[in-house]
């Protein structure tokens, strides 16, 4: 399938797979690198998580960003970028739902502008989803806007995982954020790290195993 790379830069890229197969497995996790990153490179969480019975899919970004200004920038500005990126989870969904696993057993997870695109896409579209893991990322734009966000998601357990100074995820954006899963029928845990910096931390990924493993196991 041939896309028009300068609207959809991000279909067509690779996507990376570990764990379990398609088709065999009864949990996927969807994994999001964040910006100069790899999908090789954030699938070492996968290792660290270490539940190779789900079937792991990390997506690449064309030129190795999602989009291209801070996630507080204009949604305008981030764009095209980040409607393609939205449209590859949304494609990987699909494919993963093919196979036989329901949305209840999707995992949605990331780094950074990976957290972002993770939240941002689960609060665009709200359903019961196995869970959503964000480290050190927020909802996108400029301010929160209640409006954009309408839906159920219907208990769907929630993580999220931030520095306290972070130089790129300002602390609040994180609270608004969670808030704004509150609201819209999650079940949110969000932990706030003294001095941590821009990483993930072994606290963050107990966070993750946890949900993984209820989702396998549930």
């Amino acid at each position: 399938m041939i896309f028009d790379k300068s609207t959809q830069p991000h279909q067509g890229q690779p996507v990376i797979e570990k764990g379990e197969r398609l088709g065999k497995a009864d949990a996927a996790i969807i994994i999001i690198h964040g910006r100069g990153a790899t999908a090789e490179s954030i699938l070492t969480l996968a290792d660290e998580v270490n539940q190779p019975d789900a079937a792991w899919l990390a997506p690449q970004a064309s030129q190795y960003t999602w989009y291209p200004y801070s996630f507080l920038a204009p949604i305008e500005q981030n764009e095209p970028g980040l409607t393609s990126g939205l449209q590859v989870i949304a494609e990987l969904i699909e494919k993963i739902e093919e196979s036989g696993i329901a949305k209840e057993k999707i995992v949605l997870a990331g780094f950074s502008q990976g957290a972002c695109l993770s939240l941002e896409f689960a609060a665009r579209n709200p359903t019961r989803y196995g869970g959503v893991v964000a480290f050190s990322g927020g909802v996108i734009g400029p301010a929160v806007e209640d409006g954009r966000y309408q839906g159920d998601i219907n208990g769907t357990p929630i993580f999220l995982g931030c520095s306290d100074y972070d130089h790129h995820i300002p602390e609040e954006r994180v609270h608004e954020s969670a808030d704004l899963f509150v609201r819209l029928g999650a079940d949110v845990v969000k932990k706030i790290y003294p001095g941590l910096g821009h990483t993930v931390n072994d606290d963050e990924i107990n966070h993750f195993r946890k949900i993984v493993e209820k989702v396998l196991t549930g």
